[in-house]
Order: C-alpha cells, then sequence, then structure tokens
C-alpha cells in the first residue's frame, strides 16, 4: 500500500521542497514502514536523494538530512514491499539517468504489474535495460523511459511524457498510481486504469504563483496548505504534468476500463481524516460499523445481545466502527486496550513471530474494562488471525467472562493480487467460477478464514464467537456515501476472489516465489541507507531487528535469469 508524494514550487530558486515532501512523508507514514526516500531536483537539473531501510525519522536522522536535498520540486516515497524484497537496494524512488533523468515514486511495489514476467524480457531482450531488483516499480520505469527515450529529441515537453505513457498503458496490466519527476521538466502523477490505487493532487497560492503537491491521500495535501476546493482525484486512467512555471496538464491516457477503488483503503490503508475518491475515510467506517451493528443484533438475537455489556474497539483504525456499534446496539463503549504509538504496524511485520509478540508490545489491556464482563471486541478485520488470537488472549487475562469477536469485514479468504494483503502463499491454482475474473485459491494457514467457518475462526482466535460483516453491506457502507452513485463498484477480490483486472495465466505461481516462497540471508551489516549515491550504515540494533522483518521476502524467482555471461558463443 505504499506512499507517494510530490512538490513543486512555483519559485524555481526554491530550496525547502524537500522539507515539505518530509512533513507529508510521516503524515504518511502509515502506508509504508519499511524503507523510504526523497528525490528532488535542483538547480541545473541535479538530482539529490536520500533514501534507505526504516521509518522517516530515522532515514532522515530526525529531519537533519533533509538540508542535503536542496532543489524546487521533488518525490517521496514510502515502502511496504509486497513484490521483490525487503532490501535497502530497493528502497524509493527509484533514478534513471537516461533518457533525460527521472525519478519515479510508485505505488506500483503493492499495486502490482500482473505482466510484469514479459515486461522483464521485453526490457532485457529488446530494450536492452538491466533491472537489477525484483521489483515491479523498476520495471514500470524502465517502460516508461525506454518509451520516452524514442522521441530521440535532446528535450522533451509534456507532450512527449503524455505520448510516452499512452504507450507504457498499452504494455503494463495491473493496478498503480505514481508521481514522478524530469529533471528540469517537472512533475507527472498517473494512475492505473481501474482506479485501484489513490492519488489526489492539489494547489496552494504563494508570493509569486502556485506551489503544487500530488500525494495518496488528501491529509497530506491538506497540511501542505491546500484547500478543499483545491484537491481533485486523478481520474482512472489519467495523468497529471506539471512542467515548471506552469499550470497542471490533464490527459486520459488510457479511457478508464472501470472505476474501482480497492475496499481495503476505506477499511484499514487511509487515514481517517483522508477523502479518497469523494468519500470520507471517518464517514465510511462509521458506516460499516452501523452496518456491522445491524448483523450483530441478527446474529446474537435479543437475549444473548443483552449479555453484552460493553463494546471495545482495537486501536485504532476500528475505533469509528466500534463507536457506531455502541451507539446503534445502545452499549457502553470503552478503551480497554492503550496503544504504545512507538512501535511497528503489525501488519507490516514479516513474520507471524514477530506480529503475535508486536501485538503485546503494542497494545495493553486494563482489567477495569474486562474483568467480569461480556466484551463486543470490534476490529477492522482479521487476517491471519495473530493479533486477534493474542487480543482475545490478552482480554481474557484481563478477567474477561465471555468475548464476542466483530470484524467490520468480511472474511478474507482470496490473495490480494494487488499487494494490499501480503505474503499469501499460494500451494495449489483452481478456477471453479463461469466469471472469468474470479480465482480461488487454495493457499496455506495465514488466511485463517480461508477454510474455516466463523464458529471454526472463533476456536482458532481463543474468542467465544466471530461474527462477520457481509460483503455487500461492506460495500453499500462505501458506495452510499460515494458521488459517484450508490451503484459504483469496489475492488474486493480479498473477500470475493473476483479481481477487475482478470489474471494472466502462471500469475499467482509468480507471486508464490516473489512474495516468500524461499527464504534469504540477510545480515545486520547490509542494512544502510543512500545519501546522493553514498551507502550509510544503519544503528546495528535497528538493523537487526530488520533481519527478521525481512526473512519472510524472496528475492529469487521461477522467472530470474543470470545474466553475468555475455557472449558466450560469439
Amino acid at each position: 500500500m505504499c506512499g507517494i508524494v510530490a512538490v513543486i514550487h512555483a519559485d524555481t530558486s526554491s530550496d525547502s521542497a524537500a522539507a515539505d515532501l518530509h512533513d507529508a512523508l510521516y503524515l504518511l507514514q502509515h502506508r509504508g514502514q519499511d524503507a523510504c526516500g526523497i528525490a528532488t531536483c535542483g538547480s541545473g537539473g541535479r538530482i539529490y536523494q536520500c533514501k534507505g531501510n526504516g521509518l522517516a525519522t530515522k532515514v532522515f536522522n530526525d529531519g537533519e538530512r533533509i538540508a542535503e536535498l536542496p532543489g524546487f520540486m521533488g518525490v517521496g516515497h514510502l515502502r511496504y514491499p509486497t513484490m521483490g524484497s525487503a532490501s535497502g537496494s530497493e528502497a524509493q524512488p527509484l533514478f534513471v539517468n537516461s533518457p533525460y533523468g527521472i525519478c519515479i515514486s510508485p505505488q506500483a511495489d503493492n499495486g502490482n504489474l500482473l505482466n510484469s514476467i514479459p515486461l522483464k524480457s521485453f526490457l532485457d531482450q529488446e530494450a536492452h535495460r538491466h533491472i537489477n531488483t525484483d521489483s515491479d516499480s523498476e520495471i514500470l520505469l524502465n517502460i516508461f523511459a525506454n518509451e520516452l527515450n524514442e522521441s530521440g529529441k535532446a528535450r522533451v515537453n509534456a507532450e512527449d511524457c503524455f505520448k510516452s505513457l499512452e504507450k507504457t498503458y498499452k504494455k503494463c496490466e495491473g493496478s498503480w498510481a505514481c508521481t514522478a519527476m524530469i529533471a528540469g521538466l517537472g512533475l507527472m502523477g498517473f494512475r492505473d486504469p481501474y482506479g485501484i490505487r489513490p492519488i489526489v493532487i492539489g494547489s496552494r497560492k504563494v508570493e509569486g504563483g502556485t506551489d503544487y503537491m500530488i500525494a495518496s491521500e488528501s491529509v497530506a495535501l491538506e497540511f501542505f496548505g491546500c484547500r478543499p476546493e483545491h484537491i481533485r482525484d486523478v481520474l482512472p486512467g489519467e495523468a497529471v504534468i506539471i512542467v515548471k512555471g506552469s499550470e497542471p496538464q490533464f490527459r486520459q491516457v488510457q479511457p478508464a476500463a472501470s472505476y474501482t477503488p480497492d475496499i481495503f483503503e476505506y477499511l484499514y490503508f487511509a487515514r481517517p481524516d483522508s477523502i479518497i475518491d469523494g468519500i470520507s475515510v471517518e464517514n465510511a467506517r462509521f458506516k460499516m460499523g452501523e452496518k456491522l451493528a445491524a448483523t450483530i443484533k441478527t446474529e446474537l438475537g435479543p437475549e444473548r445481545l443483552a449479555q453484552v455489556d460493553v463494546v471495545i474497539p482495537i486501536p485504532e483504525t476500528s475505533n469509528t466502527s466500534a463507536r457506531a456499534v455502541a451507539k446503534h446496539l445502545e452499549k457502553e463503549l470503552a478503551s480497554g486496550f492503550v496503544k504504545n504509538r512507538y512501535i511497528f504496524r503489525t501488519f507490516l511485520m514479516s513474520s507471524q513471530r514477530l506480529r503475535r509478540s508486536g501485538v503485546r508490545r503494542k497494545l495493553n489491556a486494563m482489567s477495569a474494562e474486562f474483568k467480569d464482563k461480556t466484551v463486543l471486541l470490534v476490529d477492522d478485520s482479521i487476517v491471519r488471525g495473530n493479533t486477534s488470537l493474542e487480543i482475545c488472549l490478552m482480554a481474557r487475562e484481563a478477567g474477561a467472562k465471555s468475548i464476542i469477536f466483530a470484524s467490520a469485514s468480511p472474511p478474507v479468504r482470496h490473495s490480494h493480487i494487488y499487494g494490499s494483503v501480503p505474503l499469501f502463499r499460494m500451494k495449489a491454482l483452481v478456477a471453479s467460477c463461469k466469471d472469468e475474473n474470479r480465482i480461488d485459491l487454495a493457499i496455506s494457514d495465514e488466511l485463517i478464514a480461508y477454510s474455516k467457518t466463523p464458529a471454526e475462526v472463533a476456536t482458532a482466535i481463543g474468542a467465544d464467537m466471530v461474527i462477520y460483516q457481509t460483503l455487500p453491506d461492506l460495500v453499500a457502507a462505501c458506495a452510499e456515501l460515494s458521488p459517484r452513485g450508490r451503484d459504483c463498484y469496489f475492488e474486493s477480490g480479498v473477500f470475493s476472489g473476483c479481481y477487475v483486472t482478470g489474471v494472466p495465466d502462471g500469475y499467482f505461481e509468480h507471486l508464490e516465489w516473489v512474495r516468500g516462497g524461499n527464504k534469504r540471508s540477510k545480515v545486520p551489516k547490509t542494512a544502510g541507507h543512500t545519501v546522493n549515491g553514498t551507502t550509510v550504515d544503519e544503528d546495528l540494533s535497528q538493523a537487526g531487528a530488520r533481519v527478521e522483518l525481512e526473512k519472510a521476502h524472496s528475492v529469487v524467482t521461477p522467472t530470474s535469469q543470470d545474466i553475468s555471461l555475455h557472449n558466450f558463443n560469439d
């Protein structure tokens, strides 16, 4: 679900773009905690960059390194890897010096390219461009760079970039939302034809002109100083180019295939104070809670519902839904768990052992809210079940008499091919639906609901009962707030197995390898970050912690090719 941001100042003599990017990365840190980076463009078109593994505060040394990134425009990135590896070499933004010096900050690492295998072959065999990582972002960057190079010009303009994007879209399949920077020219932002990944653009008036920002979520733009009326979504298949000193130019580079934002954005990923595709995330979560409350009433019945003493949210993404549940069930709402904010989101941890121990460090149960009570716990989702298991154990230890666990989402039973839900290892692939876009997967027990009924899930996580939101209710909670109307659609393949893009043959086998089919050896000395091309060692304790975080990610795929030998028979 990576976070992206780009800034361009009206004053081309400005050297403070990096400061705005740095602020935005902190606001979007929830979208990726594995790695981050900033690249800026200064006078004469020179690119400056600082990137590496870790949180923004670590990579940028609490902001001290921002002074090393002069320039009036730049791009920033927060990475959570679901394709490729977690190594520092894949920290972004990515840069190619030919042609023209291009930096890209994409949500294409977790919005995945479905045809990455043939694209990589094309780049190797025909375009003669070396791909050094297993990141889809590098493939996308080089496809665009190759198309732009075909212009044959010493300098390109916005029209050349639009035409190159049109050709790029014809080659690439999948989901992405990207910001990019071309040295000396300006910024670009573009979105996949399905609108799966979010991207917004906004402006602020300053002395002498207008500054612009492009980002994953509106909250970053609001902090930048963009008024709500000056913020808009980049539409599916649309691109925007901002040439320095000029106003944005918008173009539909490919007709929209659909308008289907990922529903997980509203459920979990986005901040509650963001607005995505015209829908307030906070209001959507409240609607989810209202509809979940109706399901809880039906599932429990009057007698058992009367036994519920208190509604307790699992901080923080479920807070709003739990508030709605408590209101509509006319039950007390209590903050039974106190959250320690200074720890990784457990969802973003790679190993199950780390996630389970991370829950204990992240949350503390207050006995006064649990002792001798029937508690209704509300969470945004139950994915692997590790967090839910630990939460139920903590509730029992705090004295809970009975635990009813309610999920604001339906059962998660399918891999998220666009990268939002990581490390779902596929053991077999079975097409079992007349709809060509639906794929049923036999997968590992990482997805607790895949082969279990709600009652079996309850037993597995230590609850007395599990209640799920229905998919129609989840969709309706968002659709009822959409300016596109109640009949709008969302990408919800993680629940239904139906994917809006369709799935090419062999793609799931490819994911099996890339998303953790093999272990790889990592040692602390490899951890570091890059400042203007120089690798700087991380603190060894941080690096040691990252060893565990990286073990589940593979850098080996079944399509890997040894290119170390050239002209063997020439």
